[in-house]
């Protein structure tokens, strides 16, 4: 079904150029020269999206937005232009609901993109509204940060070809929903299978990838025949599995452990890893082999600190989610609170946003969240030293070393270097601690109690 879009802007010329433009697009364009015929349009023909100019001769586009979004009439997403706009102008647009801000002269590139993904993100949002309590995630990443962009532009790119795709981030940071951003934007119909066999016996681990003969169960790369097979945590795999893992992917055929007739069996892989993804094969945690195979295309998912001009729209976001979701009273971010939020650190990344956002919604009971709401969550999170210096000077792969190392030492002293009752205390399989120590350069036999 063709989107229809309604222009709303007082200039002749740019209403009828733009009217030109998006119906050699293939859109149903309506235009308004007021606010007083925009109103009238926006109720009668119920557009898909909106394009509002703010300076108009009987009511701005701002106090249209407003009118619109306090009345509960933001049933489509609107896009401001203005030649004439400030940083706040864009602020409050956004705070009223606006999916964007593009300021004259248009670039016509900049609009098209610009209206393709605001009715994707509708079009999303109308999914998850249908579904209702059954959505468990978000399907696409979010933000329009120039980060955000480049990442999705990437995942076309990658997406051209048919190779595996080695994912790199810190957790928290979304490897996850980019792995199924990129099955959803592939070519490839076939099934999006997951599989997290870290920490698992080396066995376990076998049988988990590639099953045997005498258990009939299929196997996960059966399961992702013709289509994804995703690995979290590749580095954590054990050497053994990992050697098997490439035999298996360099000859592109399906084998049980104890049959010996090979089925072909086409399978993309997408798996992940928190190290940096040079850095996984460097400590040996990622056999060079497997790394040369896997990272033929790689991708790294930046935290969240490093495109925090996304902030706002994820709190948004997830605001309306657990509205949906969980029938949790609204509540909106004061532009303060927006802008604290956007200047904080946020070390769980989204995952951390999303709980934050969470817990504001069961606790508050005001309508605004503003910055003395916010302050004492941030202020109370204990601030875990390593030696005389904060953790949180360190960059996250540095941090996460440092503890783990603590965390393992701490262990070994309280259980007198005992490896085995370690990694019942932890809950790891002990081949996989033994790994994790080496890797760590720790000796269990130098750790007294």
């Amino acid at each position: 079904m063709t989107a229809h879009i309604l222009v709303v802007d007082d200039e002749p010329d740019i209403r009828g150029i733009i009217k030109e433009i998006l119906e050699d697009e293939g859109f149903t364009v309506s235009v308004a020269e007021n606010g007083e015929i925009a109103r009238k349009m926006q109720h009668e023909h119920r557009p898909d999206l909106i394009l509002l100019d703010i300076w108009m001769p009987d009511i701005d586009g701002i106090s249209l937005l407003k009118e619109w979004h306090e009345s509960g009439l933001m049933n489509s997403p609107v896009i401001m232009i203005s030649g004439h706009g400030t940083v706040e102008t864009a602020v409050e647009a956004t705070r009223l609901g606006a999916y964007d801000f593009i300021e004259k002269p248009l670039s016509i590139s900049k609009l098209l993109i610009t209206i393709q993904r605001a009715l994707e993100m509708a079009s999303l949002q109308q999914e998850y509204n249908r579904l209702g309590k059954n959505v468990q995630f978000v399907t696409e990443p979010l933000g329009h940060s120039v980060v955000m962009t480049n990442l999705r532009e990437a995942i076309t790119r990658i997406n051209q070809h048919n190779t595996s795709v080695l994912i790199s981030g810190e957790p928290g940071s979304g490897r996850t929903l980019f792995a199924h951003y990129i099955h959803k934007k592939s070519q490839n119909n076939g099934p999006f299978i997951q599989v997290r066999i870290a920490g698992m016996s080396v066995k376990n681990q076998m049988l988990e990838l590639f099953g045997h003969l005498e258990n009939n169960t299929s196997t996960r790369f059966e399961q992702a025949n013709e289509g994804i097979l995703f690995i979290k945590d590749i580095a954590d795999v054990d050497n053994t599995v990992q050697a098997q893992l490439l035999s298996r992917l360099e000859n592109q055929y399906s084998l049980k452990n104890g049959d010996v007739e090979p089925v072909r069996n086409p399978v993309r892989i997408i798996a992940t890893t928190t190290d940096e993804i040079n850095q996984a094969a460097a400590k040996g945690r990622l056999l060079e082999e497997l790394y040369d195979y896997l990272n033929v295309v790689s991708l790294r998912i930046p935290p969240l600190r490093e495109h925090c001009e996304d902030v706002p729209a994820l709190l948004e976001f997830y605001t309306n989610f657990f509205v949906n979701k969980e029938n949790l009273p609204y509540r909106r971010f004061s532009v303060a609170a927006q802008n604290r939020l956007r200047n904080y650190s946020w070390l769980g990344n989204v995952r951390e946003l999303k709980n934050l956002v969470q817990r504001l919604l069961i606790l508050g009971n005001k309508q605004t969240i503003e910055i003395d709401e916010i302050e004492p969550i941030l202020k109370n999170r204990p601030e875990t030293q390593v030696g005389n210096a904060s953790i949180y000077n360190l960059s996250w792969r540095e941090a996460r070393e440092q503890f783990e190392k603590s965390y393992l030492e701490h262990q070994l002293q309280t259980l007198g270097g005992n490896v085995s009752k370690v990694a019942s205390q932890v809950g790891l399989e002990r081949t996989h601690l033994y790994r994790k120590l080496r890797a760590l350069d720790i000796d269990p036999k130098q750790v007294k109690k």
